[in-house]
């Protein structure tokens, strides 16, 4: 989780929602992280899971991410939580939870529904407080600004 932090906080200081996301093998070797990057590209999925699990599979030379472990900030979104199914990981720990867009333990749940073809192991709640705190800061700092 540590290391998603560190992506948090790099997307933070370029005025991106501080979200932070790592994909690791089953022995616990990084093989992508990422931070938000939606405003640099102007791209509402540029989300920091979505880009760390392409670039790992692109890493991996593969679809899937079997035996992987998807680490992230926040609670993912209904786009991201589909993508971990989709790119099939084994298990998705996040940090955060997110009532108002989260897609895992709120909304959509995913991985709950019948549609949704292979769910992952889910750990919630890992160093939230550290994880709520960063985006606090950044929203609060947006509103300061207006």
């Amino acid at each position: 989780m540590e290391l998603a932090l560190e992506e948090a906080r790099a997307a933070a200081a370029r005025g991106e929602v501080p979200v932070g996301a790592v994909v690791s093998d089953a022995r616990g070797r990084v093989l992508a992280r990422a931070g938000n990057e939606v405003e640099a590209r102007r791209d509402p999925t540029a989300h920091a899971e979505m880009l760390a699990l392409r670039a790992a599979a692109a890493a991996r030379g593969a679809k899937h991410l079997e035996g992987c472990t998807l680490t992230v900030t926040l609670e993912p979104c209904a786009l991201c939580a589909s993508a971990a199914s989709l790119f099939r990981v084994r298990r998705v720990v996040f940090a955060a939870y997110d009532p108002k867009s989260g897609g895992v333990e709120h909304g959509a749940r995913v991985f709950q529904r019948a549609q949704c073809h292979h769910a992952p192991e889910v750990v919630g709640g890992v160093r939230a407080g550290e994880a709520a705190a960063l985006l606090g800061a950044f929203f609060a700092g947006l509103r300061r600004a207006e």
